[in-house]
């Protein structure tokens, strides 16, 4: 098979194709507020392009991984030591383990990684996993680029949306739920994000097939007489975009939702017991051996191919790749090319530190705040890198690293969220880089 990115490149040398393809993608964007705050979601003329091979390799890794998460979750569950190793907040501890009302604590969720010679997972994103109203929107526009219909004459492609995923899997947990027949949706989350345009396409979308779906700030809910407002009007579904750590940061102020949940008078999706797998620790959790016997063995070796070697930061011993790690800090410290400290409990790239790119001195900083702070150490992984190309006054290549990040909904793949980045943390709240609509390359025409 011919190879899809240098003829969808090659395409783009014709001057009418690239200069109505950048036309068409800054007036798709700008006629549909395709914005993270003030920035475009997406600068590049290319969808990201993945083979089909590629796809379903990482389709089968997903659901391994995804059955290993929820053996851990059971355990976690019915094992309060095990539970410790989280350093769950007492009030974290009491939602996640109070009934939420539906067979999955989450509903949707997104495992992030990186495809090189395979997917290697480095996150696992269970409360509330974003991007996909965006992925969406940015198909349809990339439909009308005229270097998109040129290509589509050359190769079979399989666009990916993810919108009527979510919506089928919020009403399967809703049916779940089964104290109403009629779904009233919140989406819920602090109001100014710039996060907030993606939640009104979602509320766009809902509407436009029925469902009578409001947007609402956490403190514009009450719970009175057994039923939960938001901004006055009776809601029953949930759709948590807030963060539980967030939540439990405005005290009383944001009681309600959490008082809905616990009596049961709202479905809430996903649940806060999806923290227990939110936590980085979960990774940890899966690479150590000491938790092997949780697994079965077809899970075990999809942990040793696609999770990085993980570990909570701690002082004392360990092992890795079957040696043992005398002393952890003094392992970490010693080891900055290869390694990477995360906050447990963040988002958005916040605390990350790369080993490689940062001086000594801030390395070992950090090593000494990760031990009187709750952190996780793990191995750096391959980041793949592709030129993309970008706008930038005429037609520019631009090297970005790149990462695949599947979507799951009730456990099974559909979709993924591919971000490009010039720097090696790929977030877009973070400030960097940019989405890139995902489509499987099926084949040649």
């Amino acid at each position: 098979m011919n190879d899809p990115v240098a003829t969808y490149h090659n395409l783009l040398e014709d001057e009418r194709i690239a200069q109505g393809s950048a036309e068409a993608l800054h007036e798709g964007q700008r006629a549909h507020r395709l914005v993270f705050g003030d920035r475009p979601i997406s600068i590049t003329l290319r969808p990201q392009l993945i083979p089909r091979r590629h796809y379903d390799a990482a389709v089968a890794a997903s659901h391994a991984i995804f059955g290993a998460l929820a053996r851990l979750e059971r355990a976690l569950i019915e094992d309060a030591t095990l539970r410790a190793e989280l350093d769950l907040r007492p009030e974290e501890e009491q939602l996640a383990l109070a009934d939420r009302g539906c067979d999955s604590s989450s509903t949707s969720s997104r495992i992030d990684g990186f495809y090189s010679d395979r997917l290697r997972y480095v996150e696992y994103n269970a409360e509330s996993p974003g991007g996909m109203a965006y992925n969406d929107e940015l198909i349809a526009i990339f439909e009308r680029l005229p270097v998109m219909r040129a290509f589509r004459k050359r190769f079979r492609l399989r666009a990916l949306p993810l919108r009527s995923r979510q919506l089928g899997a919020m009403l399967r947990g809703f049916k779940e739920w089964g104290r109403a027949r009629t779904p009233v949706v919140a989406i819920i989350d602090w109001r100014g994000l710039p996060t907030s345009r993606e939640f009104e396409l979602f509320r766009d979308f809902f509407t436009a097939r029925g469902i009578r779906t409001i947007i609402a700030d956490p403190l514009a809910l009450e719970f009175r007489g057994g039923i939960l407002y938001a901004d006055g009007q009776p809601v029953n579904l949930v759709y948590r975009r807030v963060l539980t750590s967030e939540l439990l940061e405005r005290g009383e102020e944001s009681q309600a939702l959490r008082d809905a949940y616990l009596a049961g008078a709202a479905c809430v999706l996903n649940s806060f017991r999806a923290k227990l797998l939110h936590k980085k620790m979960s990774l940890a959790l899966l690479s150590d051996d000491r938790y092997a016997h949780l697994y079965t063995a077809p899970q075990r070796r999809a942990i040793d191919r696609h999770i990085p070697w993980t570990r909570k930061m701690h002082a004392g011993s360990t092992r890795r790749n079957g040696a043992r790690i005398v002393d952890l800090p003094q392992y970490v410290a010693g080891h900055p090319e290869e390694l990477v400290l995360k906050p447990n409990d963040e988002y958005g790239g916040k605390g990350v530190v790369l080993g490689w790119a940062v001086p000594r001195e801030e390395w070992q900083r950090t090593v000494q705040k990760a031990l009187e702070e709750s952190y996780v150490v793990q191995e750096a992984v391959p980041i793949p890198r592709q030129l993309f190309p970008v706008v930038l006054g005429t037609i520019r290549y631009v090297d970005f690293a790149m990462d695949m990040d599947p979507y799951l909904f009730n456990g099974r793949v559909s979709g993924c969220l591919s971000r490009l980045s010039s720097s090696e943390l790929l977030n877009v709240t973070a400030g960097e880089g940019s989405v890139a609509p995902s489509y499987v390359v099926e084949g040649e025409q």
